[in-house]
């Protein structure tokens, strides 16, 4: 296959990546590109990604002889980034959801990593962004038994943040990623790297990460058209400075 299997749109200040099936070095090498992309375009404050389960078919794993890193290009957009989950996601699809910031998805998807059924094991992330959605406990049952969640369970043990009839997906995605683009896109990104990288810290460390960053946006135009906006009982109008 030649051509794009990644593409990119940008309509107002949300980019929306779509994934369509392809060679395994074509989507890593296409998303890659993309996220980099939609990082560096100022204009764009919100990402979604859509067509995860049709470019990673559930239908066992991906034969490659070296593991693709898909999920870490769209772990380096800065920006919050929407998944669009209309299908299953199984396996490499999984571990690319995981590397988004939320999730919403059908009713009817399913949710696995059946790796270890295979004699394998996850190679893209799966074995530690999925503990960090789930608990480690549940995760380690979830990948030792190779079982597949419905789309109900993965709303209650929180892999997903919403669950709706697949008709209504894609609406409630616009209106997520149109409610969050008009918010201050600084702060966004402040907040997103305090909980991401807080994770990985102590509790300390996370609290003084999350006060540096507080410091910095202190000084910021966002800032200060959210006190002046509130004082004057008006909708602020942030412009990403």
């Amino acid at each position: 296959m030649s051509g794009r299997v990644v593409s990119v749109r940008v309509k107002g200040q949300v980019a929306t990546l779509t994934l369509i099936s392809g060679s395994d070095g074509q989507i890593a090498a296409q998303l890659c590109d993309a996220a980099t992309s939609v990082s560096e375009n100022e204009s764009v404050r919100v990402v979604v990604v859509e067509g995860i389960s049709e470019a990673f078919p559930a239908d066992g794993l991906r034969p490659h002889v070296e593991p693709r890193k898909f999920a870490s290009s769209l772990a380096t957009v800065v920006k919050p980034v929407i998944a669009v989950i209309n299908g299953d996601v199984i396996n490499q699809a999984l571990e690319l959801m995981l590397a988004c910031d939320i999730c919403i998805a059908s009713d009817e998807s399913r949710f696995g990593l059946t790796n270890v059924s295979h004699g394998n094991m996850p190679s893209d992330g799966g074995t530690q962004r999925l503990p960090r959605a789930v608990g480690q406990a549940r995760a380690l049952e979830m990948l030792f038994t190779s079982r597949i969640v419905e789309a109900h369970e993965a709303l209650r043990i929180g892999l997903v943040a919403e669950i709706l009839p697949v008709s209504e997906v894609n609406t409630r995605v616009q209106e997520l990623a149109a409610f969050i683009s008009k918010l201050a896109p600084v702060a966004a990104r402040y907040l997103k790297e305090a909980v991401l990288s807080g994770a990985d810290m102590t509790l300390q460390q996370g609290l003084r990460l999350e006060s540096d960053l507080g410091i910095l946006l202190h000084s910021t135009r966002d800032r200060a058209e959210g006190v002046q906006s509130f004082e004057a009982r008006r909708r602020p109008r942030f412009v990403g400075e």
